[in-house]
């Protein structure tokens, strides 16, 4: 029987310590899987692999400057504001990525999948010279889309019946809805902000981002949308569901790069593990993970609850513009680097 890796490594419910005298009984037959064999120092009360703390980097498939990553129970797919016609890389696991034809040159930032299609949205050249929406049934083979408006679009959830997407600064409304990705219909501000997340929790829709006002908007439906009081004036980029708390993270602020709310409504600050430019953020399931555009040697933090954060060390101090799960690995995407613009961690 080989032994891993990692010191312990679970099987089952059980914890198994990974000594030879427990490995040169199961060779015997002497403990079977279902056996459990506990250690009193078990350094942590989740599955090891699955806490964010180690990260390892890997080769992107360009040095684009890759903005949003998501994951469709097959393959994650990445996308960049940066590459000529090869603005879009996929992965099976994570760790090895081949690009793909994006639908156009456009700055492609946000993305998202239904079960069926991935959408994604991003901004066009002067004047609108190129396409804001593409749509792919695979990640593969894209579409160019029509949006309502010539935004710069920052953003994308889907909540089950309807895809919403969200912009930043420029003129124009800065909200649309689609129910299948294609057809676009533009909504209502609620207040004059710059909106860079969007995130559903099955009742729903919170986004965050910046402004002269209020830096967090909710709707029930994606049409209708209400402005809320952020818990600190900071520029909002990331926003992740747990199932029972929102946690936001932000790239200004100081000690306070972080906030929650369990409704979307009602928001908290929270101390960040650093003053890192904090971009993205994902839920795993028993962990948050977030990802920083800044700092040395500590570009990642994550935290069980979203109250208390950790800092992590990073695979390499790039841009880390977002992150993902799929079940089994973070894999995060950055905008700069050389040949190693992802990095992923098991644990």
């Amino acid at each position: 029987m080989t032994k891993p890796d990692q010191n312990y490594v679970s099987l089952g419910p059980a914890r198994i310590k990974t000594d030879d005298a427990i490995y040169d009984a199961v060779d015997q037959g002497i403990v079977g899987v279902s056996t459990t064999v506990v250690t009193p120092a078990d350094p942590a009360p989740t599955d090891l692999v699955h806490e964010g703390i180690n990260w390892t980097a890997r080769t992107s498939a360009a040095d684009n400057y890759w903005e949003a990553i998501a994951w469709n129970g097959t393959i994650f797919v990445a996308v960049s504001s940066t590459g000529s016609g090869n603005r879009v890389m996929t992965s099976p696991d994570g760790i090895n990525w081949t690009i793909g034809v994006s639908a156009a040159n456009s700055a492609w930032r946000g993305i998202a999948w239904n079960g069926t299609i991935f959408v994604v949205v991003g901004s066009g050249g002067p004047f609108g010279t190129t396409p804001r929406v593409m749509t792919s049934p695979d990640g593969i083979n894209w579409t160019a889309r029509t949006s309502p408006t010539n935004v710069d679009w920052e953003a994308i959830a889907w909540n089950g019946t309807l895809f919403v997407a969200v912009g930043s600064y420029t003129s124009g409304v800065r909200i649309m809805t689609s129910p299948d990705g294609i057809n676009w219909t533009g909504r209502s501000n609620p207040s004059n902000g710059a909106w860079y997340a969007i995130a559903w929790n099955g009742t729903l829709f919170v986004a965050v981002g910046t402004g002269f006002d209020n830096r967090v908007i909710t709707s029930p439906d994606g049409i209708t949308w209400t402005a809320r009081t952020a818990a600190a004036e900071n520029t909002w980029k990331g926003i992740a569901w747990n199932g029972t708390l929102f946690v936001a993270v932000s790239e200004t602020g100081s000690g306070n790069r972080v906030m929650t709310s369990p409704d979307g409504i009602t928001w908290t600050s929270r101390a960040s593990a650093a003053n890192n430019e904090w971009q993205g953020i994902a839920w795993n399931g028993t962990v948050f993970a977030a990802v920083a555009s800044s700092g040395t040697g500590n570009r990642v933090m994550t935290s069980h609850d979203g109250v208390t954060w950790t800092i992590r060390a990073s695979a390499a101090d790039n841009v880390w513009q977002a992150i993902a799960w799929n079940g089994a690995v973070f894999a995060a995407v950055a905008g700069s680097g050389t040949n190693n613009r992802v990095m992923t961690s098991r644990g």
